[in-house]
């Protein structure tokens, strides 16, 4: 079960480059000086990838803890 383990921290680990880049993402389009509607769009178009990460950092988390309840 070890190898459960650290193939979910991998996952979890690729779901925090994730939003990590989301974050870069908005940080950036603030930095922009954009007006208003504009920075929302770039806020809007963030937001899937920003849950996709989430969502693959929880399934990784998720397979860490079953690892090691299995373990």
């Amino acid at each position: 079960m070890d190898s459960l383990i650290w193939i979910g921290a991998l996952i979890s680990c690729l779901g925090l480059v994730g939003l990590g880049v989301s974050i870069v993402r908005v940080l950036r389009a603030r930095r922009a000086g954009l007006d208003d509607e504009a920075l929302r769009e770039a806020v809007r178009k963030a937001v899937p990838l920003n849950m996709g990460a989430l969502f693959v950092s929880v399934l990784g988390l998720m397979l860490v803890i079953l690892g090691i309840f299995l373990g």
